[in-house]
């Protein structure tokens, strides 16, 4: 029997010793054992702690960009990971959850990268002026934190308890060191692998130990940081480690919760909401036979309807199949274990000194494909607790399984306190269609709950549901919940980071923040900056524009033009009383005046106005007054490429507005979309082309594929003569529905992929010599591109259609042209 391995300094390794067994949940079978023995916990942490200095130092695009690439290859993968799913008594449903639910965790923390800067660390909020004179400043900037993140997970969700944790503290460019809860550990093991297998992660960024390492905590250091999914108890245990206070060790805890579910005093039988409770009750009984710490574990009724809620979901809980969740059938799987199964009666049994157990049978349940004995198994169970204020076992018992109490109340308040008796939930949710009903429940249930769902007929379609973490909102919960938060969109990520306020000039934090701080220093420049391209811009860049006078002309004809008359800018007899004291110039009139004097006419880097994030008037400007502007890079923010468009980042203009004086007029910020260099591509000049042509040889051979040098000019031949129209009888072989995105592709500056078969090989005879030798092929093929040429520059608007990438005009296949003769030309070293 093979042990479940450990990922940890570097390679695999198993435990010392036999390890203790674990079994499929569903068949009873042994198939592995999980051992830590003979780890060197502390030698584990500081590999962690060393190795993380690759993870530091990379930018949050780049962290961003390296969380997708893994997201779509494990996506890739998935399958696998669902079969052995199937083993921790989870169906098809509850495997998505946990699976794809991860896997969706790794997408949506890295498209925080579009939040993050351009760099390792991250400048917090606005600067603060702390001199009258602006010259003494402060600002917040957040740095990775020095150490590793531990993770001490739960059974229940082994794929997405890991990922919803790495995924933040990879994009804080944290390290981790992941302990699964044993029984599922094998399963986190088998998506450790593909990660590791990927290379992806820069080594030492992930480190698994698949168990319960005891010492884990004790040679922590005041830079790492723990979180904690698990029992309460457990959880206060670990919180309290001396080692944690010692070292002040930030530590999150994520622990069961009685969650509790409000049925609204409208929601009565026959409303959309009244099924919809129903039905949402069911779903967080029995998703993973409700072995979740969201589930609805208290169902909390208007004392009129409790019959009706009772009768209904007891129908709707028959509709429940029990059993081998392999089966398209089974709606409900297996417990983790009989073990926990043992534990889940144990607790049910506490409650029900009270409670009266309304549907479900302790002693057995029937199931579909799979022995009940043999599995560890139990029916759905519904109790009622008819005086919830005097007896408290529902309160502060949690059955960890398919296990929920029904409960009355008499009016909102009512409802409001019982669902406070958690002390302290992950979760709640109310039910109703009168929304201030909705509004005085959160309101009053705030206090103790992590996320509140109001649930309703107009948003039930796209609900994600009472149970659903998402991974931009915050998960956690105050009391008993642990107290702590975790995902949260970039406030988990900062949860990784150390924040510190940095003191000095602005020239200085221009230079620390690589935002542009007003009053800092200029940077004087050659050109004007809108001449470069988006790399070589830099925080500070300035230019100061010539002056303009502002004529009585100019501002009637603006209020013309905009329709904007307000009366200090068409009636001067209206003045007295007001601020103004002569004919004033619309403050918009000063923006597009502004951009009159500082925008660069030519056709350049510059692509398009991105838009306007700020602006403030701070003294009106009157007819016959001269302004004149300072135009300066206040901030560069990395962007995706998107559509049909080339390559580009977004660059923050800090527009200062000045009169004669010299004295500030209006501010304002603008944004820019401004083009990256294009470096990846030689360009392909007449000149360039017949340089490579003259270098290759008759039997030079590919770097990669099979064809010879004749065929790949011969190649190249048949592509112009597409191009030009000459040859068009052919489908276009990219699905329809996918067509556009690769059309786009010609846009980025990606290289080909070297292995791709041409869709017309045997049309076009790839691998057969149509020309004598491969001078003549070469002569062909320039007279080929030469027809090309002329046909669009007969036919400027002109299409065709290319086998791959569908209609092209003129400028696509300029860019094709590029892209594919770099691809053909590095095939033979000609570049």
């Amino acid at each position: 029997m093979n042990k479940t391995q450990h990922y940890v300094l570097g390679s695999w390794m198993d435990g010392a010793g036999d390890g203790n067994p674990i079994a499929d949940s569903v068949t009873g079978e042994i198939f592995t054992a999980v051992s830590v023995e003979g780890l060197a916990v502390p030698e584990i942490l500081q590999y962690g702690r060393d190795k993380g200095d690759v993870l530091r130092k990379m930018t949050f695009q780049e962290r961003g960009n390296m969380l997708k690439k893994l997201a779509l290859h494990l996506t890739k993968k998935k399958e696998a990971f669902y079969e052995l799913s199937y083993r921790t008594g989870a169906t098809r449903i509850d495997s998505w959850i946990d699976i794809e639910g991860g896997f969706g965790n790794l997408f949506a923390n890295a498209s925080l990268r579009k939040l993050f800067p351009n760099q390792p660390y991250h400048v917090e909020g606005d600067p603060i002026d702390l001199s009258r004179g602006g010259r003494f400043m402060a600002h917040h900037i957040m740095v990775p934190r020095q150490g590793v993140a531990v993770h001490i997970n739960a059974f229940n969700f082994p794929v997405w308890g890991m990922l919803e944790k790495c995924a933040v503290n990879w994009m804080a460019g944290m390290p981790a060191v992941v302990l699964p809860a044993p029984q599922t550990a094998y399963l986190a093991e088998a998506v450790v692998r593909e990660i590791i297998a990927s290379g992806i992660l820069p080594e030492g960024s992930l480190q698994l130990i698949s168990g319960t390492a005891k010492n884990i905590l004790d040679t922590v250091q005041s830079q790492d940081v723990v979180t904690f999914t698990g029992s309460a108890s457990t959880g206060r245990l670990l919180k309290n480690h001396p080692q944690l206070l010692a070292e002040s060790v930030p530590f999150t805890m994520e622990a069961d919760s009685l969650n509790a579910s409000i049925l609204g005093a409208d929601a009565i039988p026959g409303t959309p909401e009244f099924d919809l409770f129903i039905k949402e009750v069911r779903k967080e009984m029995t998703v993973k036979c409700g072995q979740k710490c969201t589930a609805i574990r208290r169902i909390i009724v208007p004392e009129p309807l409790i019959e009706d809620v009772q009768i209904a979901l007891g129908k709707a809980l028959d509709k429940v199949t029990v059993g081998d969740p392999r089966l398209k059938e089974v709606r409900m799987g297996a417990l983790v274990s009989t073990q926990q199964r043992d534990a889940v009666k144990e607790q049910v049994s506490k409650i029900a000194q009270t409670a009266s157990l309304v549907y479900g049978n302790l002693d057995g349940v029937s199931t579909t494909g799979a022995d009940s004995e043999s599995g560890a198994f139990i029916s759905p169970i519904l109790l009622r607790e008819d005086d919830p204020f005097k007896n408290q076992a529902a309160h502060v018992t949690e059955a960890f399984g398919p296990v929920s109490t029904l409960m009355p109340y008499k009016d909102l308040d009512e409802a409001i306190t019982l669902a406070r008796m958690g002390k302290g939930s992950l979760v709640s949710s109310i039910v109703t269609h009168d929304d201030t009903i909705a509004r005085d429940y959160v309101v009053g249930a705030a206090s103790h709950h992590g996320r509140i769902l109001v649930l309703n007929r107009e948003n039930a379609k796209e609900s994600t549901g009472h149970g659903s973490p998402l991974p931009n909102l915050i998960h956690g919960g105050p009391g008993r919940a642990g107290g702590g938060e975790e995902m949260g969109g970039m406030r988990g990520v900062k949860h990784y980071l150390q924040r510190c306020a940095v003191q000095g000039s602005p020239t200085t934090l221009t230079e620390v923040t690589g935002i542009y701080q007003p009053k800092g220093a200029y940077k004087e420049i050659d050109k004007h900056p809108f001449a470069y391209h988006w790399e070589d811009i830099e925080p500070g860049m300035s230019l100061k524009t010539h002056k303009r006078t502002i004529t009585d002309g100019d501002i009637v004809n603006f209020a013309n033009l905009t329709w904007d008359h307000f009366y200090a800018h068409t009636d001067i007899t209206s003045l007295d009383g007001s601020i103004f004291e002569k004919r004033t110039a619309h403050g918009y009139f000063i923006l597009a005046a502004a951009a009159g004097l500082f925008v660069y006419p030519n056709k350049g880097p510059v692509a398009a106005n991105y838009g306007l994030e700020e602006c403030r008037f701070l003294r009106p400007i009157y007819h016959n007054d001269t302004v004149y502007v300072r135009l300066t890079c206040k901030q560069k923010i990395d962007r995706d490429s998107r559509g049909k468009e080339l390559p580009s980042g977004i660059v923050k203009w800090y527009v200062e507005v000045f009169d004669t004086a010299d004295e500030l007029v209006a501010i304002a910020t603008i944004l820019t979309m401004v083009q990256k260099k294009q470096t990846v591509f030689t360009e392909m000049t007449d000149s360039t082309i017949k340089s490579c042509l003259n270098r290759l040889k008759a039997n030079d051979k590919p770097a990669w594929g099979t064809m010879s040098a004749q065929a790949m000019v011969e190649h190249l031949e048949y592509t112009y003569r597409i191009a030009s129209g000459e040859i068009q009888d052919f489908e276009i072989a990219t699905p329809e529905k996918i067509l556009e995105k690769v059309n786009e592709t010609l846009y980025n500056y990606k290289k080909m992929p070297r292995e791709y078969d041409f869709p017309l090989a045997a049309q076009s005879k790839i691998n057969e010599h149509l020309h004598a030798d491969l001078e003549t092929a070469k002569i062909k093929m320039l007279e080929a591109r030469e027809a090309y040429l002329q046909f669009f520059n007969e036919n400027p608007d002109a299409t065709t259609n290319n086998v791959v990438f569908g209609p092209l005009n003129k400028f696509e296949w300029y860019l094709l042209e590029r892209k594919h003769l770099n691809h053909h030309f590095e095939q033979f070293g000609l570049l």
